[in-house]
């Protein structure tokens, strides 16, 4: 049980890499055709196409607990629950919070809220693939949590 505890909780840590390594080499980089109406909507849709990376984490997230129903890897539950729980942070705090695609969540004002907001505000000053910065999610330079005081 603390093996699959310690597991779980190191993917979700790995996954707030993983996010910002493929926002910052992926979706800024070959993909960006994906990930360019999030920076400039270019359409009337709810749904942007930078909506495919979440289905893309999501069926990694299904493959790990997959693995683990048919016995092929032990681990596999917690690796699948991790990214699974960090998908579903991600989606709290950069959909729901910061772009309120929903509308809930708005008067939450508390100091990493405000820290969480900024830092993604300055990643979103640039509209195009390059000169990007703060491509992180959860965790940002440690700067704009101390301009959120």
């Amino acid at each position: 049980m603390i093996t699959q505890l310690f597991v779980f909780i190191l993917t979700f840590c790995f996954m707030e890499f993983m996010a910002w390594f493929s926002h910052k080499y992926i979706m800024h980089g070959f993909l960006w055709n994906l990930h360019a109406d999030h920076h400039k909507k270019d359409h009337n849709s709810w749904f942007e196409r930078n909506d495919a990376f979440f289905i893309f984490y999501a069926i990694v997230s299904i493959v790990f607990f997959l693995l683990w129903k048919y016995d092929l890897l032990n681990i596999g539950l917690s690796i699948g629950v991790g990214i699974f729980v960090y998908g579903l942070a991600y989606f709290m705090v950069h959909d729901i919070f910061i772009h309120q695609r929903f509308k809930i969540f708005k008067n939450v004002n508390n100091r990493y809220a405000r820290a969480v907001r900024r830092a993604h505000k300055m990643h979103h000053k640039h509209i195009g693939k390059q000169d990007g910065e703060c491509f992180g999610m959860l965790l940002f330079p440690m700067k704009y949590y101390k301009e959120a005081k």
